[in-house]
């Protein structure tokens, strides 16, 4: 590769003429030398003169977005390439690492749940994961919900004898659970299940989640029919149970072609504002689900968006179909397709279909992408509304884009942490939300602790931005009065609009929360249930579970680490050898010393030790015993001393 490193010229037009016709890679910079988009081209001089076609005249550019973009760009730079393909590559490489405000940047799927069948374990279940890894396992979705996939877990766990339980319980399982006894599971946590039995239950569970039911109720039906055949009719009814279920699920599908084939269709909507893609998922003819994925301020064409978004997509997605349907030609379609087939391991085509059935799908996920913008739109255009309600309450010179909110949490002043929750344009978000483990202040104070985590917020200068235009906190007057203080001391007051949101007092009659601002002695007039208000709280809300869920990791952590870590001799390799064998606190509590003693680099001593330090409740009621029976042993002597000075008189 050659890279166009020539000093900036006077103009960009002058730069331009310098650019050669080969292929390569555009970066875009703004006049602060960010980069704000990256492209590529078969013919660098003739795509980058597209942007600036009519800037040499002084005429607008016919293309909106491009406009918006051509007023931005400060510099632009060009990286030559030998091929087309090291330019598609090079592309995504420079988009991952500058992540550019204009290009089609798709969000990390790991907040969508999947099913994992673990087929790495000798009897596999099913579990819901978040996030996606290459195991070797076998993962199924991302699902549109947690209640989609929750729903299809049941579906499986009714019809398949799938095992339930997780890994842990699966080893320490000493006899079935009530799955077994109502037929629903084979348990081999306990009983001798034949693998190949059960490895033909994942077969169809597989086949099922695919979406390959009719082939699946073809397969039951000949096993329905061999079991009857040879009389074995109590396994022919449990078949006809199975078909029956599977051709229930299949009656709720919707059959939309007829060849049975998988493949995933693309369509596309949207202005300069807001974009949205939309995936139909159809799996043996029949559609199973769609997924959208909405933009803003994206500049790319269409073309540029559907090859950008296929090129993300199917790099973390489980399962690339053999056909990709998409509404519009592609330039390097086939470069696109080799990549596919490599993830694959087998052909992948993608089509845009200009007649008959697949022309009718493209439409279709069109027409779904169409009404999910409006609807996307719509629900932008309310958060914008609240918003502007939420100035005109807080008097406010713009529209509070970025709102920023934290919490304190904390048990008898111990482990206290801070959550910092973010909302940009009405919607939170989550890869901004921020985690503090406050240290160097009293815990039981809570002024301290809110003084500590805003300085650790914005005391860092130009580090710290961007800032709010809302600063919110937790609590009254007192918790309002500390954040004005901290930001005056850092002298940011001017930059943002600070409130705190405080809990309603029934017992004085108050109905609703209440919202005070600085220089203000009465809480702010939000209106009666208005909108603004309850946007508040919710934020609120937000804030206040997400201190909370890591307050409790926290003392989770901090009872495992004093647990063990306080034991002499107990380093960091017997810790780790000890939790690794037993796996939790309670089981190293309830072992026996024989068990602890047989673990490698612990011996009687240690594992006395251990014993002792997490059963200080026995130890002293061993002592105890051993105290009453001393005294016991001590006052029987007694009396047999006194009983032999005292004797009796002889009976003759």
């Amino acid at each position: 590769m050659q890279s166009n490193n020539s000093k900036p010229a006077s103009s960009l037009h002058d730069k331009l003429d310098r650019v050669t016709s080969g292929p390569g890679v555009y970066v875009m910079k703004d006049d602060e030398d960010r980069v704000i988009y990256v492209g590529k081209a078969r013919n660098l001089k003739k795509r980058l003169a597209s942007y600036f076609s009519g800037s040499r005249t002084g005429l607008l550019h016919p293309d909106i977005k491009t406009g918006i973009l051509v007023k931005k760009i400060s510099n632009f730079e060009t990286i030559i390439t030998g091929t087309e393909k090291e330019s598609l590559i090079l592309e995504s490489n420079l988009i991952k690492r500058y992540r550019p405000r204009y290009n089609v940047i798709l969000k990390d799927d790991k907040q969508y749940p999947c099913l994992r069948l673990n087929v790495t374990n000798p009897y596999p279940n099913l579990t819901v994961v978040r996030k996606i890894k290459k195991d070797g396992d076998l993962y199924f979705g991302p699902f549109t919900s947690s209640a989609a996939v929750r729903k299809t877990l049941k579906i499986v766990h009714k019809t398949f004898k799938l095992r339930k339980c997780k890994v842990k319980d699966f080893k320490n399982r000493s006899r079935p659970c009530i799955n077994y006894q109502m037929g629903v599971c084979l348990a081999p946590c306990c009983l001798d299940v034949d693998k190949n039995r059960y490895h033909e239950i994942v077969k169809e569970v597989t086949l099922f989640l695919k979406g390959r039911t009719p082939d699946l109720i073809q397969k039951t039906k000949k096993k329905m029919m061999s079991a009857a055949n040879k009389q074995d009719y109590e396994k022919a009814v449990v078949l006809r149970d199975k078909m029956f279920a599977l051709e229930q699920i299949i009656e709720k599908q919707v059959a939309v072609t007829n060849d049975f084939k998988d493949r995933d269709v693309i369509g596309i909507a949207g202005s300069h504002e807001y974009s949205m893609i939309t995936v139909l998922f159809v799996r043996s003819g029949f559609l199973l689900g769609t997924r959208n994925f909405n933009f803003s301020e994206i500049i790319s064409t269409e073309e540029e968006m559907i090859e950008a978004f296929i090129r993300q997509y199917y790099e973390k997605t489980p399962f690339v179909p053999k056909e990709i349907l998409i509404p519009t030609q592609l330039e390097d379609a086939s470069l696109l397709e080799e990549l596919l087939s490599r993830i694959k391991g087998k052909k992948v085509r993608i089509l845009g279909p200009k007649r008959g059935e697949k022309l009718r799908l493209v439409k279709l996920a069109s027409r779904n992408a169409e009404n999910s913008l409006k609807e996307f739109r719509a629900s932008a255009a309310t958060d914008m509304e609240i918003l502007i309600q939420l100035r005109k309450r807080l008097k406010m010179d713009k529209i509070p884009q970025r709102m920023e909110c934290f919490d304190i949490s904390s048990i008898s002043g111990t482990e206290a942490v801070a959550g910092m929750v973010v909302f940009e344009k009405g919607k939170p978000n989550k890869s901004l939300y921020r985690k503090y483990s406050l240290k160097s202040v009293d815990a039981q104070d809570d002024y301290s602790c809110m003084a500590e985590v805003l300085k650790r917020r914005y005391g860092n200068g130009e580090k710290s931005k961007p800032y709010p235009d809302i600063l919110m906190v937790d609590g009254g007057k007192g918790q309002l009065n500390i954040a004005v203080s901290v930001i005056e001391s850092l002298k940011l007051e001017p930059t943002f609009q600070i409130i705190s949101i405080a809990k309603k007092n029934e017992s004085k009659g108050e109905t609703q929360d209440k919202i005070y601002k600085p220089g203000q002695v009465n809480p702010v007039n939000m209106g009666r249930g208005g909108e603004p208000l309850l946007f508040l709280e919710r934020i609120r809300d937000k804030s206040h579970g997400f201190a909370i869920s890591f307050h409790r990791k926290r003392r989770e952590k901090r009872f495992v680490r004093s647990a063990l870590d306080s034991i002499p001799g107990v380093g960091k390799k017997r810790k780790a050898t000890l939790l690794t064998h037993f796996k939790s606190i309670e089981k190293i509590r309830t072992a026996t010393l024989e068990e602890l003693s047989a673990l490698p680099g612990i011996n009687r001593n240690i594992a006395e030790s251990v014993k002792e330090a997490l059963n200080p409740n026995k130890t002293e009621i061993t002592n105890h015993k051993h105290q009453i029976s001393n005294k016991f042993q001590t006052t029987t002597s007694k009396f047999q001393i006194s009983s032999n000075k005292f004797k009796l008189p002889k009976v003759i």
